[in-house]
């Protein structure tokens, strides 16, 4: 089955039902259910919900957090000897860090990067939130991006850093070393070509998406950049996918279809940089991978 079909049908629907998912009483009510289940045996298996996949994850024990890409649960002490022993070690660079961690579309990014067993660390406001909402799958951090040491230990051990859509990051975060792969989802597209009084209210944001990715291109750190249509909250892998130059600017993208294409891109990042537009359309993508190759061969630069 293709990649975006499976991804697309173990997460679109529960994506637009994230403040459930978050809810203590969900939870509380699955598991309450699993303890008073009948022990008789059935000769069907029954398709695990995604609720219940995301307590697999939490009850799991240090086998199955290992196999979802968490971090073990590890004694105070020992952490503190790691921390002294982190200079003599050469940094090993295997997560990935996703800005706007609070949003809608940050958190679909999140969600799709636990689901592929990656390492993520993430960019939030709340961060009592963010550990409530993901645990111990994905490292929480809160400060000042303008703060050159915060940002320092934001990237540590960072190999690839995920945008959804943070007008402002690239331009005010300064060195970004270390870094192999920069993502970013850019509505730039979408605000050169509002009209009227949206192009007045656009301005602003406007010109920090082109600092933005101004400051990519001169980082000399490969880059994909993303210029999607209008983001919507419609279910993803209802609809194809169109490439064409110019459909940012008057089409649509499905927020959770952004999230996917933003997680596909790790796989495929390019020697220099790529910069391609991307609306829902009629092309159905089955094999991400090539559809990157196609976009690189087909020069995808749109600066």
């Amino acid at each position: 089955m293709a990649m975006h079909a499976c991804l697309s049908n173990a997460i679109s629907i529960r994506f637009s039902s994230l403040d459930t998912l978050r809810s203590p009483g969900l939870i509380n009510d699955v598991s309450a259910r699993r303890r008073n289940a009948s022990p008789i045996c059935c000769s069907f298996k029954r398709k695990t919900g995604f609720v219940e996949q995301i307590l697999d994850y939490i009850e799991g024990g240090p086998k199955l957090r290992k196999w979802y890409g968490a971090p073990d649960l590890r004694p105070k002490n020992e952490e503190f000897a790691e921390e002294e022993d982190e200079s003599l070690e050469e940094e090993t660079r295997d997560a990935i860090l996703v800005t706007n961690g609070d949003s809608e579309i940050g958190q679909m990014v999140i969600l799709s990067l636990i689901v592929k067993r990656a390492r993520v660390k993430s960019l939030v406001k709340d961060k009592r939130a963010a550990v409530e909402s993901f645990g111990t799958y994905v490292e929480s951090i809160s400060g000042d991006t303008r703060d050159k040491s915060f940002m320092k230990k934001a990237l540590k051990g960072v190999h690839a850093i995920i945008c959804p859509s943070n007008e402002g990051f690239f331009s005010e975060i300064g060195s970004m070393r270390g870094v192999q792969h920069i993502v970013l989802l850019s509505q730039l597209a979408v605000y050169r070509g509002s009209r009227g009084i949206q192009a007045l209210m656009n301005d602003k944001v406007c010109k920090l998406a082109e600092k933005d990715e101004a400051a990519i291109i001169a980082s000399g750190i490969p880059y994909t950049i993303i210029r999607a249509g209008l983001l919507q909250n419609s279910p993803g892998g209802q609809q194809g996918f169109s490439f064409k130059e110019g459909v940012a600017a008057e089409g649509k993208l499905s927020k959770e279809d952004a999230a996917l294409i933003c997680v596909e891109a790790l796989d495929s990042a390019p020697r220099t940089g790529l910069i391609f537009e991307v609306a829902n359309g009629e092309k159905v993508v089955l094999d991400w991978k090539e559809c990157f190759a196609s976009l690189m061969n087909e020069g995808g630069l749109l600066q």
